[in-house]
C-alpha cells in the first residue's frame, strides 16, 4: 500500500507545488537505489496545472506523474497502488475548489501545510487547519516555507510565535528561499537535477532534511 501525503493550504502562492515536486524528487533520490521503477508518484489536482506545466518541461523526471481526472475515485484508490511507496498530492489554492481538496483529503495519510513567513498567510492557514483539517482528524504538520535569510529573522520569529500560539505541529526544518527553487520550473529541472555546486546543494538540503524529518526515507508502514 502507498502512503499518501497531501500538500494543502487554501491560500494561493504559499509554495505547495514547489514543496510537492521537490519533496517527491528527494524522496525518489533516497529510495530508488538506481531502479528504473519510481517508488514515488505525484498527483496534480490543481486546476491551474502548475505542476503539470513543470513536469512536462523536465527531461528525465525522476518520479511518476499524473493529473487528476475529476473522478474522486481516482484519489480514493491511491493507497492501493502497490508499485509506489509514497504518493504526493498537490492541491488547489482556492476556496472555490474545496470539493477537490476534500476528495484528496479523503484518502490522505497525512497533510503538509506550507506557510511562508508572511502575516498575510496567517489567517488563511488558520482557516484551512481549523475548518478543513481538524474536523477530519487528519495528522498534519505546518512547514515554514520560502524564508529568505537575507530578510533577517524578524518575520521568521513572528511566524514561529504565531504557530506556537496556535499550538500547531510544525516542522523543525525551515525551507529557505533560493533562486534554484523559483527558477526550477522554468529551467525544466527538479531540485535534485542541478549541478552540485554550493548553492544548489544548499537548495536541495532543506528538502532532504524535511523528507527525513517527516519519515519519507523508507517504506511506509502503518
Amino acid at each position: 500500500m502507498a502512503y499518501v501525503h497531501v500538500i494543502a493550504n487554501q491560500k494561493g502562492g504559499v509554495g505547495k507545488t514547489t514543496v510537492t515536486v521537490n519533496l517527491a524528487a528527494v524522496t525518489t533520490d533516497v529510495l530508488s537505489g538506481g531502479s528504473r521503477q519510481s517508488p514515488v508518484l505525484v498527483v496534480s489536482t490543481d486546476p491551474q496545472a502548475s505542476s503539470v506545466w513543470w513536469a512536462d518541461r523536465v527531461e528525465g523526471l525522476p518520479f511518476d506523474f499524473t493529473q487528476y481526472d475529476g473522478d474522486p475515485e481516482q484519489l480514493a484508490r491511491l493507497r492501493e497502488l502497490d508499485q509506489y511507496q509514497h504518493v504526493f498530492v498537490d492541491t488547489p489554492g482556492s476556496l472555490e475548489d474545496e470539493h477537490i481538496l476534500a476528495a484528496a483529503l479523503a484518502g490522505a495519510d497525512d497533510v503538509i501545510v506550507p506557510m511562508p513567513p508572511e502575516p498575510l498567510a496567517f489567517d488563511p492557514t488558520a482557516r484551512t487547519i481549523a475548518h478543513v483539517l481538524v474536523p477530519r482528524q487528519l495528522p498534519y504538520r505546518v512547514v515554514i516555507n520560502a524564508w529568505d535569510p537575507r530578510d533577517g529573522e524578524a518575520d521568521l520569529d513572528q511566524t514561529r510565535d504565531y504557530i506556537e500560539a496556535q499550538q500547531w505541529p510544525v516542522s523543525k526544518v525551515v525551507v529557505r528561499r533560493y533562486k534554484v527553487h523559483t527558477r526550477a520550473a522554468a529551467d525544466g529541472r527538479v531540485v535534485t537535477q542541478y549541478p552540485k555546486n554550493r548553492t544548489s546543494m544548499e537548495a536541495r538540503e532543506d528538502f532532504f532534511r524535511l523528507a527525513l524529518e517527516l519519515g519519507y526515507g523508507g517504506k511506509a508502514g502503518r
